[in-house]
């Protein structure tokens, strides 16, 4: 058997040993410090914002930016439905209600269509969502010009999940960037890892700092340990702050390894009969943290059977998330979808495939991938063949 093929598995520089052994000669293993410190700036100096808070994790990220804007029971958050549950269950932890917005197909993004009329009807009820969590998927960024105009009618903050779009640009900036707050993830099969880990970022130096007090218990300034409000444990270590910071220095080569991987799938498969790659938006650069596609149900073959194949060959494949408003969690919870009769995010679900793409992946093993791919559609084709041959 060959050895497995992973969707997104962890890829070390090699330099991480050095920060590492510096936190450990210096005795700052602490879930602070001079690497957590400078990770932070460097983030914020890359994205070209004034701060950052680093983090537990993504989901901690997106839970302080709500706490934050003071999201609590009875209000509503407008949320992407095609994305990871992360994005919207620090909703549910203020005690607030979702709205899931549906995607659309330039980006299978959020849908400036669907948040437009989403919001217009919320004026008029005069309950408007106290914030919108926009998910740049796979590392492609959403339409950020119609959506954050639309944000900026209305007056409603902008959260931009950018979890799986570090390294990404749109119209030359970087993701993360465009809201009022920015969220990364460095869970281990990100583009960057820290082994587990996120950051806050923003323009808003007042909001981070208040992020930042939350994050470490909500300790009062005073001689003793003193709590007037309720705070979290979200900080970021000083050891894995230093792993981040030698991850961040090899970030264009991930990008540039992911992207090289995306044109190799596309190179041996868009002429396939049925398969469409995930697009890039003009004038943007996605850093194609996992390469995406659909395949046609005319195929004869469902994305569970292509999965289930290249799985019986040790290959990790993946079906595109399900959306939100789909899953049990949220059931009878709004939905807006992208045009009345239009549901792209549920088309996305039942025809996208995520593909091996880890900056690590060698040639060989993507042609492994390849190789069975294509193998799974000439079976399930001469299946469809010898079907129709039986019924004639």
């Amino acid at each position: 058997m060959n050895s497995k093929i992973y969707l997104s598995p962890p890829h070390m520089s090699g330099d991480e040993t050095h920060f590492i052994d510096e936190a450990f000669r210096t005795n700052w293993i602490a879930p602070l410090g001079p690497h957590v410190d400078a990770f932070e700036k460097e983030i914020a100096s890359f994205v070209g914002v004034k701060e950052a808070v680093a983090l537990s994790s993504g989901t901690a990220a997106i839970h302080l930016a709500l706490a934050v804007l003071n999201v609590t029971a009875g209000d509503k958050v407008f949320c992407s439905t095609l994305t990871f549950v992360a994005s919207a269950n620090p909703i549910l932890y203020q005690g607030a209600d979702p709205v899931f917005i549906d995607s659309e197909p330039e980006t299978w993004n959020m849908s400036p269509d669907a948040l437009e009329r989403a919001m217009e009807e919320a004026c008029l009820k005069g309950k408007l969502p106290k914030a919108v969590i926009v998910v740049n998927l796979y590392g492609q960024s959403a339409k950020m010009d119609e959506l954050v105009t639309i944000c900026d009618r209305f007056d409603v903050p902008l959260i931009e999940d950018s979890a799986e779009s570090l390294g990404s640009l749109y119209r030359g900036k970087a993701s993360g960037g465009f809201g009022k707050f920015g969220i990364f993830s460095f869970n281990g099969n990100k583009i960057i890892t820290t082994s587990g880990g996120g950051m806050l970022i923003s323009n808003d130096m007042e909001a981070i700092q208040q992020a930042r007090f939350l994050a470490t218990q909500a300790r009062d300034l005073a001689s003793h340990y003193q709590h007037s409000q309720r705070g979290y444990n979200y900080r970021m270590s000083n050891l894995l702050a230093g792993v981040g910071r030698s991850q961040l220095q090899v970030l264009e080569l991930r990008v540039g390894a992911r992207r090289k991987i995306f044109n190799g799938y596309k190179r041996e498969l868009e002429h396939l009969p049925g398969v469409d790659f995930m697009p890039e938006y003009p004038e943007t650069k996605t850093n194609r943290w996992l390469t995406a596609m659909t395949i046609d149900k005319k195929t004869g073959i469902s994305i569970k059977q292509i999965i289930d194949s290249l799985g019986n060959h040790n290959i990790e494949a993946r079906q595109v998330w399900k959306p939100l408003h789909l899953q049990p969690l949220f059931q009878g919870v709004e939905y807006y979808p992208h045009r009345v009769d239009e549901h792209v995010a549920e088309h996305l679900f039942n025809t996208g495939i995520c593909l091996p793409s880890g900056s690590n992946l060698t040639d060989d093993e993507q042609s492994r991938v390849v190789t069975q791919f294509k193998e799974a559609l000439n079976t399930a084709g001469t299946s469809q063949r010898n079907t129709l041959i039986r019924k004639l």
